[in-house]
C-alpha cells in the first residue's frame, strides 16, 4: 500500500503514434474505471521505442508522439489531478533497476516470451537486438520502480507481466526480503481487438486501426473498407456473425443492444447488406468518439498542459523510484559506505 492507503496501479504506452480503439478496450477503459480505486502512475515509455526504431528521422517524431499519447489518455477521461504521468527517460533510476533485473533472468527465458516472435514477424526483424530481447526486463523495471500492485494491459502484454512477477519473486527470494510486489494483471473486457483487415490485431504499425482522434468522415471511410465474411458476395446470402470483425466492433462499441441483435439475426439469415451493417457501425463508433473529440479539443487549447503534467508526474516518479532503489540496494548489500 502507498501513503494514501490505496494499492498502486501502473501501465503505459510507447509513444510511437496516436492511440486507437484497440488501446481503449485493452487498457484505457480500465484506467478510467480504476483511477479512483488506485493511486495511478501512467508511463510514457520513450526508451522502449528504441527496441524497434533507432533511425534519427523516426526518433525526431517522439516529442509530438508523446504529446499525442498523453492527450489521448486525458481525452478518454483520465484526470491528471488524480494520476501521475511520467516520462521514462526523465526517471534515470529505471535504467539502473533494469540493469539489476537483467542479472536475475536468463536469455532462454526471454526468448520464450510469445510476443517477441510476433513483433519480429510483424516488423520483419530477422534477429532481435539485445534491447528487444530485454524489453520485458525494462518493462519489469517500469512497473516495479514504483512498486505497482496491478497492471491493466492488453492480452498481448500478459506474458511480459509474468516475467515481471518472476523477477520480483526471484529478487525477494534471493535477498530474503519483501521489497517488490508481484503485480496482478488486469485484462480488458475485449482482450484483443481485431484489426479492420480481419487478419491481425488492431495496430498502429499495421495501419489497420481506428484512432481515438479520427474525425467522423475518416471513421466512416475506414468502416466502409472493413473486412467481413469473404464468402458473402450478395446481401441475400446468409453470413457468418461469429468472428466477423464488423460484429466484433458492434459488440464493443455499439450501445444499442437491440439494434446489434437485429443486425446479427438478419445478417445470419441473408436479410441485410454489409452497407447497412457498416453504416450503423460507423454511427455507433462516432457516437462513442464524440465526447472524446470534445475533450481533446478543450485540452489542445491549453498548449502547456502536457508539459506540465509530465513534469509533475516525472518528479513524483523519481521520488518513488529513488526509494525503491534504496530498498533494493540495502537488501542486496550493494551500498557504498565510504
Amino acid at each position: 500500500m502507498n501513503q494514501a492507503g490505496k494499492p498502486r496501479l501502473l501501465t503505459g504506452d510507447r509513444p510511437t503514434g496516436k492511440l486507437h480503439l484497440g488501446h481503449y478496450v485493452g487498457t484505457l477503459a480500465n484506467r478510467v474505471r480504476l483511477q479512483d480505486q488506485y493511486e495511478c502512475f501512467f508511463l510514457v515509455a520513450d526508451l522502449h521505442i528504441l527496441t524497434t526504431r533507432v533511425d534519427r528521422a523516426l526518433l525526431l517524431e517522439t516529442n509530438q508522439n508523446i504529446r499525442e499519447v498523453v492527450l489521448d489518455n486525458l481525452s478518454v477521461g483520465i484526470d491528471p489531478e488524480r494520476s501521475f504521468y511520467f516520462l521514462q527517460s526523465l526517471v534515470p533510476q529505471i535504467a539502473e533497476i533494469a540493469l539489476i533485473f537483467a542479472n536475475l533472468v536468463t536469455v532462454p527465458r526471454l526468448q520464450r516470451v510469445p510476443t517477441l516472435k510476433d513483433v519480429m514477424r510483424d516488423l520483419e526483424i530477422e534477429q532481435p537486438s539485445m534491447g528487444l530481447l530485454n524489453y520485458p526486463v525494462l518493462q519489469a523495471a517500469d512497473i516495479l520502480c514504483v512498486r505497482a500492485n496491478i497492471v491493466p494491459v492488453g492480452k498481448d502484454q500478459a506474458s511480459h507481466l509474468e516475467v515481471t512477477r518472476e523477477i520480483a519473486r526471484r529478487f525477494n527470494s534471493l535477498y530474503e526480503v519483501e521489497v517488490l510486489p508481484e503485480p496482478d494483471t488486469l485484462i480488458g473486457d475485449v482482450p484483443t481487438l481485431i484489426g479492420l483487415d480481419g487478419q491481425a490485431k488492431a495496430s498502429k504499425s499495421l495501419g489497420n486501426a481506428i484512432f481515438l482522434s479520427d474525425d467522423a468522415k475518416t471513421v466512416e471511410q475506414k468502416v466502409r473498407g472493413m473486412y467481413t465474411d469473404p464468402n458473402r458476395i450478395r446481401a441475400d446470402i446468409p453470413g457468418k456473425v461469429e468472428g466477423n470483425p464488423v460484429f466484433i466492433y458492434h459488440d464493443a462499441f455499439n450501445t444499442e443492444e437491440a439494434e446489434v441483435a437485429d443486425l446479427k439475426e438478419r445478417y445470419a439469415q441473408g436479410k441485410v447488406g454489409d452497407v447497412e451493417v457498416k453504416r450503423k457501425l460507423a454511427a455507433a463508433i462516432n457516437r462513442f468518439l464524440d465526447p472524446i473529440r470534445e475533450r481533446r479539443a478543450a485540452l489542445q487549447a491549453q498548449p502547456h498542459l502536457v508539459a506540465e503534467v509530465i513534469a509533475a508526474g516525472s518528479e513524483r516518479a523519481r521520488q518513488e523510484t529513488t526509494e525503491t532503489l534504496r530498498r533494493m540496494k540495502e537488501a542486496m548489500g550493494l551500498v557504498w559506505k565510504g
